[in-house]
């Protein structure tokens, strides 16, 4: 879905029963107008709720470290996983600051690295290869202040949960960006024919409907082969930029990598295991700051078990 249909704004969203969510998100951008460290602390007392209470999301996150950093004692894995809760609740603070700052206040926060790296390769589309870490709204949003870069977002049952998603996303762009929604291989595909840069997040279980089974963290992983198809067929660079947040209230430091040479190979499980290889190396720059509630190995190989053990979902009950 391009910019021009996401982001139009209808008479629809003016029910009554979207008034909640109007609500709640007008006191979101409230807040996000207080000082950068008191954002921080609020982010840090929502992480630390959340850490208290038991969930399935906090079993996923430490069987994922359980699974990723074998060689930590459970201390240290306790201790990652409490500052991974930490960082994303400060994550839901980020949202805001990146969907409704000023480009001039946003831009104290960030500090660049590489960006010649997009210089090299203008001619071409670019798919600019980025991770989910808890401060991803952060990070695309500071590269597309200062690259011209089309986004993508995943569609949400709520009209009004996507139109203000679709419009923040576009906040700190430079130039007429568009954003895709996920399923939209077409758009992006003509998008990166026509030369346009694309943030594009290869690191999460998608299935095995356009992936394969990849070594990452030396398991075997759901991986989609996207990437190097992408690349094929539209003659895409394929560009590697990592964000992390610094300590303190020093803001974030984004860096662009160059381009990946001899990629793709044509063999798609060579190239889904270097793109496994770089995500896993991205995650290790700052290990709390990634987004560990998601099932990374949610599909497993025929014969193997599940990794989570979750317990069942209560099932919702009509009442009459």
């Amino acid at each position: 879905m391009s910019s021009s249909k996401a982001t139009q704004f209808r008479l629809v969203l003016l029910h009554p029963r979207y008034w909640l969510i109007w609500f709640a998100f007008g006191l979101w951008r409230l807040i996000t107008l207080l000082p950068f460290p008191v954002l921080l602390l609020i982010g840090k007392g929502i992480g630390l709720v959340f850490h208290a209470i038991p969930s399935r999301r906090k079993i996923i996150a430490r069987r994922n470290i359980e699974i990723c950093f074998p060689e930590l004692s459970a201390e240290e894995q306790a201790a990652l996983l409490r500052a991974n809760f930490i960082s994303t609740g400060i994550a839901v603070m980020e949202v805001g600051i990146s969907w409704w700052w000023s480009q001039k206040r946003f831009s104290k926060l960030l500090q660049f690295e590489g960006l010649e790296h997009l210089e090299a390769v203008k001619d071409r589309g670019i798919m600019v290869l980025g991770i989910h870490y808890t401060s991803l709204e952060v990070g695309a949003a500071a590269l597309s202040s200062k690259w011209k870069m089309d986004g993508m977002y995943r569609a949400h049952g709520n009209a009004v949960y996507d139109f203000l998603q679709a419009r923040g996303r576009l906040n700190q762009s430079i130039g007429d960006n568009a954003v895709f929604e996920r399923r939209d291989v077409r758009g992006t595909m003509k998008a990166l024919k026509k030369g346009h840069s694309l943030w594009y997040g290869p690191d999460q279980d998608y299935g095995l409907g356009q992936g394969l089974f990849a070594p990452f963290f030396g398991v075997q992983a759901a991986t989609v082969y996207a990437t190097a198809r992408f690349a094929e067929k539209t003659g895409a660079a394929v560009v590697p930029f990592s964000h992390i947040r610094l300590p303190g209230s020093q803001g974030y430091k984004i860096t662009v990598y160059p381009a990946l040479e001899d990629f793709p190979t044509g063999d798609d499980l060579a190239d889904a295991t270097r793109i496994n290889q770089i995500v896993e190396k991205f995650i290790r720059l700052q290990p709390d700051q990634y987004l560990w509630v998601h099932r990374r190995f949610k599909n497993r190989p025929e014969g193997e078990n599940d990794l989570y053990d979750l317990p069942e979902r209560k099932s919702r009950r009509r009442v009459v």
